[in-house]
């Protein structure tokens, strides 16, 4: 099952797009939307994705990926980290295939904050991520303080059951 866009992907398509920048890395790149949308802007990228099912799929769309399981098989340094992470909470009512889209963990955000503990090795000192989850995720923001990152709040979208943020975070 690959995760298929949806507003949190077209969310953060918007600002890569117009942010992206130099060497670009997409973690869980998925349908590889976010890849795509780099790759008209620069002219390196890499997308990785646990699921071999998404990586075969952005390899045949032109775009160089392997399988990873967040930085686990990741090299080198980036000028632009995009992550679409999965970030509902964890709901015992939704299937295992599933699961591996949508939850981030018990909280909604322990893979966003795996994620931080390791984005900065991989990120240029000028460098920028930029992130997409939901007010469904806990607080997140407590987390991009917690491992020094400066964030700027690039949009929030408000939708029936949820509000969706996309930021931009450099390292302090």
């Amino acid at each position: 099952m690959i995760y298929e866009p949806e507003e949190d992907s077209y969310l953060l398509e918007k600002y890569v797009k117009i942010l992206a920048k130099g060497k670009v890395l997409d973690i869980g790149t998925g349908s590889g939307i976010l890849a795509i949308a780099a790759k008209n802007k620069c002219k390196e990228i890499m997308a990785v994705d646990i699921n071999p099912e998404a990586v075969a799929l952005v390899q045949k769309k032109g775009i160089k990926a392997i399988e990873s399981d967040l930085f686990s098989e990741v090299e080198g340094k980036f000028d632009t980290i995009i992550f679409n992470p999965p970030y509902l909470p964890e709901d015992d009512r939704e299937d295992e295939e599933s699961k591996k889209i949508t939850t981030g963990g018990k909280n909604g955000n322990e893979l966003i904050e795996r994620f931080l503990k390791q984005a900065k090795n991989y990120l240029q000192k000028e460098g920028i991520i930029l992130i997409v989850f939901s007010s469904l995720s806990g607080d997140v923001n407590r987390l991009f303080k917690k491992y020094g990152y400066r964030q700027r709040l690039l949009e929030s979208k408000k939708f029936f059951f949820e509000e969706l943020f996309a930021y931009e975070l450099k390292i302090n």
